[in-house]
Formats: C-alpha cells, structure tokens, sequence
C-alpha cells in the first residue's frame, strides 16, 4: 500500500521516514506530512490520537520532539518553520481506515488518473471494499482502489460539525458551555 496520501513527495516521503517513528513512540499518528516551499518553508505536520483529536500543548510536545530529530537528521537545508497541527474537521483522508470511519459522511476525492473520464468525486463515503474506497455519487457507488487516489478531503458539512463537536464533547475535551456556544454558531449557517 503506498502513502502518497500522508505523504507526496520523495522530501516529504523522507520527512514522514524520520518523523512516524517519534510521533508513534509519543503516541500518536501521523496523518500528513508536506514541506511547503517558498523563500522560507514550512514544514507541516499534522497529528492525531489513535482515536482522533488532539491538543494544542499535545502538537508542541510533538514539535519540540520531532524539532531535535530533525537538528540530528537535518534533511533540510534551509531554514525552515515547523508547524504542528490537528487535522481539522474538514480533514484530509489519507489512509484507508480513514475512508472506513468516516463512512457516512461526504468527502471529496481526486484520482491520479482519469476513472471512467473524470478525476474528482464528490459524494457520500460508502466504506471500503479490499483495498478500494466507496462512494455514493449521483451515479450510484463508485469503487476507486487506494492508490488511484491524490488528493481525498472530508467535506464541512453541519451533520460533520455537530458529530465532531458531540465526539469531543464526549471525550471531555470540549466543555458543555463552549460546546453550546459553538452549535449555535455553526447551526445558523445556512449552506
């Protein structure tokens, strides 16, 4: 199975090679990794519990870590800013168990090559078959096999919100106030 998802590049290919094993060895999973470009890059790392979610003082004990491998390994010669972040609710959806527990939900995805003469399906997610990803669009359900896959994005919808707030909230890392005051913010938003 390859990772092209987690990460792109042969610099990012090599970036997530140093960083996985420290972010595991933390406890955590890595879900993307892209050195951005530019005049000074960024180098983006983006975390999360096995169960999802994380922290911001979680994404700087993950940055300080990864930050003194990195001074060790040096693959990058530049100076270059380390940032540390969760996926967000509009996540990307980079590996297969993704695809399975985001299952319900809409996404967007973009394959490589042109299926069926087109590249991006936005739909409902339907699960995963093998080593293919489902989804529902107008047509009827889709199977794009993983590795077909370039880009895959969960969509912001209000179901998605009110589901991710209701999963923090259930873990305790979303207080009932804040949780109140976010769903009345989001709810009066009309698509």
């Amino acid at each position: 199975m390859s990772n092209d998802l987690i990460a792109k590049t042969a610099i990012d290919r090599r970036m997530a090679e140093i960083i996985t094993p420290v972010i595991e060895d933390m406890g955590y999973e890595l879900v993307r990794v892209r050195l951005m470009g530019g005049k000074s890059p960024t180098l983006q790392i983006m975390a999360e519990k096995p169960g999802g979610g994380i922290e911001v003082d979680e994404c700087a004990e993950i940055s300080n870590a990864v930050s003194a491998v990195l001074d060790v390994e040096d693959p990058i010669t530049d100076a270059y800013t380390l940032e540390v972040s969760s996926p967000g609710i509009d996540r990307p959806l980079t590996r297969l168990k993704d695809f399975e527990e985001f299952e319900g939900y809409e996404a967007k995805l973009e394959t490589s090559e042109l299926i069926d003469g087109r590249k991006r399906f936005k739909g409902v997610l339907a699960g995963v078959e093998g080593s293919e990803v489902l989804i529902n669009i107008e047509a009827g359900t889709v199977g794009l096999e993983f590795d077909w896959l370039a880009d895959a994005k969960l969509v912001l919808t209000d179901e998605l919100i009110k589901d991710m707030l209701k999963a923090r909230k259930d873990a305790g890392t979303l207080s009932e106030d804040a949780f109140d005051q976010i769903e009345t913010e989001t709810g009066s938003e009309e698509d």
